[in-house]
């Protein structure tokens, strides 16, 4: 599909092979009206480039630190763990992987961990719509983000649960988005329950925060 009229076309083409044409277009993408990028603008940029677009906008993403990296991957192995032993049709999934949160072509998040449970909106390596759960780790540069824009587009597009991890604060935020309940923090020193389950799986962070607190001592 094309997004570019024809003189836009020759003028980022020039005599430049496939990543001068994806390069051009990164800067084409950025050069357009706020809110009006679209998912071809998305599809166009390097691959190396961490970017999520959320209603037109694009959103630069910083690379994750080894913090970042290991509480997600714990998490993750909870998660999995527990949906491996009790069966079911959820799946849990983690960064990169593309969600169409609105299955439109304006918005494409990358969240760092999410359960979805209607295995069909896996489509063509990418999820359609909303995960039933999303687990973002916050960092200094993405926590606004992930504190208010990505949590209103999470609870729109219909995600039943969505935690905020803290590394820093050392605390999670667990957003219960069905039942529309204020948020509940947990500290590091508990076991946190899965709504989605009724509470019958719980991520340990005691046992979390004993596997990387050899990172808080360096």
């Amino acid at each position: 599909m094309t997004f570019y009229d024809m003189d836009e076309q020759k003028a980022l083409k020039g005599n430049r092979g496939f990543s001068g044409v994806k390069e051009a277009s990164a800067e084409y993408a950025k050069k357009k009206p706020e809110g009006s990028c679209t998912r071809q603008e998305y599809d166009a940029l390097p691959e190396e480039q961490r970017t999520e677009l959320i209603d037109g906008v694009f959103y630069d993403m910083a690379s994750p630190t080894h913090l970042h990296q290991l509480i997600s991957g714990q998490i993750y192995r909870v998660l999995s763990d527990w949906i491996s032993r009790n069966g079911g049709p959820c799946i849990a999934a983690y960064a990169p992987l593309d969600v169409y949160l609105d299955c439109d072509d304006k918005t494409v998040v990358q969240p760092d961990l999410m359960i979805v449970c209607d295995r069909s909106r896996f489509q063509q390596g990418a999820v359609y719509g909303a995960p039933d759960m999303v687990v973002e780790i916050l960092s200094e540069s993405t926590w606004k983000k992930d504190a208010y824009t990505k949590l209103a587009k999470y609870a729109r597009a219909g995600v039943k649960e969505y935690w905020m991890v803290d590394p820093a604060g050392k605390k999670v935020i667990v957003y219960d988005l069905e039942r529309e309940e204020y948020p509940v923090i947990y500290g590091f020193d508990t076991a946190v329950p899965v709504r989605i389950w009724d509470g019958r799986c719980c991520v340990d962070f005691r046992e979390i925060y004993e596997y990387v607190k050899f990172l808080y001592e360096q």
